[in-house]
């Protein structure tokens, strides 16, 4: 590992000035469940860590009943899934959560980190391989071992988002609050995450000198049903093959509003929209289903070995929604 400086910060200002302007040389080190591995690998050599875990309350669970849900970037995965509130409120997240990893992991794994980590293709995290991604002329994947790649929204990367609680959030309406230069912002979750088209280099919108302080979820509408479903190549805790997160309104008998994510199948949370109309204002029936399953994917563009994932995330839409009939 290449020696680096380790500076600890106790405010969002101090970080962001720790962190600097210039890209590459400062990351923030939160739980460190990735960025530890790929300074192990050689595939990010940060000169300096700026320790985010000493700024005080960054890591408080909070709920108002008209405003919803107010995480501090520095909570864990584990406490988001055991506290009872948003196991009552948000059982979409929380199912998120502990599809997404071993205990371990989720005990040192905080919400902010999670949404910020770096993509598990394989040809990103061979320390040998100078990918598009990290640099290089080409992406490997797209004559290559794709099969766990991007079916939707991807080139000239093919990467797919690793989150679980993504997608789930996505749907949740979730907003983050960043900070940075003395500044914040609000930006709504879902555009937070940006296409390799944007910038093959980055998967989120985050400056050199910016950090995710909060994660904000609105409080659910009356009757709201949700549900996060996962396929992966393991029952073991696994990367997704493909999964859906989906929440639902009723309105008079029928679907008043729709939100369905897909995880596994694209490089950002893909938000299935064409799905999300074929439901609103129809009833939730076995015919209504089949048709969001189909639209869901109806722009899918597979490569050469991961055709298997429209039929797969078709059928993971069909569950999950079927599920929220229940």
């Amino acid at each position: 590992m290449k020696p680096f400086e380790y500076v600890s910060v106790t405010s969002a200002r101090q970080a962001s000035e720790a962190l600097g302007t210039e890209r590459g040389p400062a990351k923030v080190l939160a739980g460190g469940t990735d960025l530890l591995g790929e300074m192990k690998d050689y595939i990010e050599t940060p000169s300096r860590l700026v320790n985010i875990k000493t700024i005080p309350n960054l890591d408080k669970i909070e709920y108002d009943a008209k405003t919803g849900l107010r995480l501090g970037a520095l909570v864990t995965l584990a406490r988001i899934s055991e506290d009872k509130n948003i196991r009552q409120r948000y059982p979409v997240l929380v199912q998120s959560i502990d599809l997404s990893a071993m205990p371990q992991i989720r005990n040192a794994a905080t919400i902010a980190g999670n949404l910020c980590q770096r993509p598990r293709c394989w040809y990103y995290r061979d320390e040998h391989t100078i990918c598009l991604k990290k640099g290089g002329a080409k992406c490997y994947a797209v004559e290559g071992e794709n099969q766990y790649h991007a079916i939707l929204g991807g080139g000239p990367c093919y990467i797919v988002h690793p989150s679980d609680p993504a997608p789930a959030l996505v749907a949740l309406g979730a907003r983050v609050v960043i900070e940075g230069n003395g500044k914040t912002r609000e930006v709504p979750l879902e555009e937070f995450f940006i296409l390799p088209r944007q910038d093959v280099r980055r998967e989120n919108i985050l400056a050199q000198n910016e950090v995710i302080t909060h994660v904000l979820v609105p409080p659910p509408a009356p009757g709201t049903r949700s549900v996060y479903l996962k396929e992966r190549e393991r029952e073991s805790y696994d990367w997704a093959l493909s999964s859906a997160a989906v929440v639902l309104t009723p309105s008079g008998g029928n679907v008043g509003t729709a939100r369905i994510v897909l995880g596994g199948v694209a490089p950002v949370p893909w938000r299935a929209v064409d799905a999300e109309k074929a439901l609103q204002g129809q009833p939730l029936n076995a015919t209504t289903v089949a048709r969001a399953a189909e639209a869901a994917l109806a722009g899918a563009s597979p490569l050469h070995k991961n055709g298997y994932k429209v039929p797969l995330a078709q059928a993971v839409v069909r569950r999950a929604l079927t599920l929220t009939m229940a």
